[in-house]
């Protein structure tokens, strides 16, 4: 079963369940999601919106933007009839990647774009609000509808960004800034030990049913899986620092060959936001630099350092596909948790038509697939089919370890 996951949400209630079945329930989504992003963006200062310390990191306010331009290139330019854009360099400046609606600036630079102002940006916001609300508060086709909660999808997969970007932005200001009070992702403990038994045999796996899925989770298949034991728990950070301690990061032996390539050019010795501070381990968390809680789930490791400790406890990482299967027996949703398989089409993938087929397929190569949610996810936006993917050296995101034996 999924778990209660403890998302501490800085607005006063959750999203509501969705509920997609006529277009008020449509345009009070919409409201809702747009109202969320706005809200993670309250304790921000008007410097915290614009640095870029590293290429993957994209400013808040680029985040708040993009998401705008979604709706407006993909909804409003669509489906409002006369609908004027707010601005014509916007595409250039706030498109991420979809070759079929244009140039744009390289990511890169999303940092440099210091002008249009946040202002700007957060009435470049309401403006496509306003339109929106002009277009859903009328009846909506099945195909509008259907774009629409794919853009409230990916606004809230840029929510879980935001949050973890400006942990990136904050978490390398010298000073360890808060920011908010009691707002860290990374203080929780597992509620459950030992391990499930799955037997062996064949296993449906990919999405089925009603209700939003992306289209890497289509094209529902069957695997065969040899019996395993997965762990109910997580690694948590004392666990991690038995491996820190008994040389992980210096024993080449536990690493996979651009693992350990890695570990030489970064010089890493510990997690992503662990510090060695008068003979103690601190992280630090959106709510300050905190020491080291043993009990809590380890966060923010790569593929590689996952799989080096899993090499080191003489287990596993899982399949993606077992995870799948054994997912309804275990608690989830605190962390992403890395799987060892590649990210790969399923049978009978097909990308969509236009600029919204290169939402997934395109980055099917070099990359891991990680299964669940995590604290920084936003509600209602996981399931058990879903599969997110990174590249195994980026360690930002909420990740952890489930072992498999």
């Amino acid at each position: 079963m999924k778990a209660e996951t403890a998302i501490l949400d800085p607005l006063s209630e959750p999203y509501p369940s969705p509920d997609l079945t006529s277009p008020a329930s449509l345009l009070g989504q919409y409201q809702s999601v747009r109202a969320y992003t706005e809200a993670l963006c309250k304790p921000l200062q008007v410097e915290d919106y614009i640095p870029q310390p590293v290429e993957f990191i994209s400013p808040p306010k680029w985040h708040l933007a993009h998401t705008t331009w979604f709706f407006e290139e993909f909804v409003l330019c669509k489906y409002q009839p006369g609908y004027q854009k707010y601005h014509a360099d916007f595409s250039y400046l706030f498109n991420s990647y979809y070759n079929h609606v244009g140039t744009r600036v390289l990511r890169t630079d999303r940092g440099n774009i210091t002008r249009p102002g946040v202002e700007e940006i957060y009435a470049y916001r309401r403006y496509v609000d306003e339109a929106a609300h002009a277009l859903l508060s009328r009846e909506v086709s099945a195909e509008l509808e259907e774009v629409v909660v794919l853009g409230l999808n990916h606004e809230q997969q840029h929510q879980e960004l935001l949050i973890t970007d400006l942990k990136y932005i904050l978490g390398h200001n010298p000073v360890f800034p808060v920011y908010r009070e009691g707002f860290s992702l990374t203080e929780v403990a597992n509620q459950e030990s030992g391990f499930v038994s799955v037997k062996e045999g064949l296993y449906d796996i990919g999405f089925t049913g009603e209700g939003f899925c992306y289209d890497n989770e289509l094209g529902r298949h069957k695997v065969y899986l040899e019996a395993f034991d997965i762990s109910k728990a997580l690694v948590t950070n004392g666990e991690y620092l038995e491996f820190m301690n008994d040389g992980g990061y210096g024993r080449f032996e536990l690493w996979l060959e651009e693992g350990w390539q890695w570990v030489n050019e970064s010089q890493a010795r510990a997690p992503l936001y662990w510090h060695h501070i008068e003979d103690d381990w601190y992280c630090y968390t959106l709510s300050g630099l905190q020491k080291v809680a043993p009990d809590s789930i380890l966060c923010h490791i790569n593929f590689y350092e996952a799989s080096a400790f899993a090499e080191w406890k003489k287990m596993r990482l899982p399949t993606e596909f077992e995870w799948e299967v054994a997912s309804s027996r275990l608690r989830w949703g605190e962390r992403w948790e890395w799987t060892n398989s590649a990210y790969l089409p399923y049978p009978r993938f097909s990308k969509a038509p236009g600029a919204i087929g290169e939402y997934n397929g395109k980055f099917m190569c070099n990359q891991m697939v990680l299964r669940g949610a995590s604290t920084a996810t936003s509600p209602n936006h996981s399931r058990a089919t879903y599969r997110n993917f990174f590249h195994p050296p980026l360690q930002w995101q909420c990740t952890g370890i489930r072992l498999v034996q």
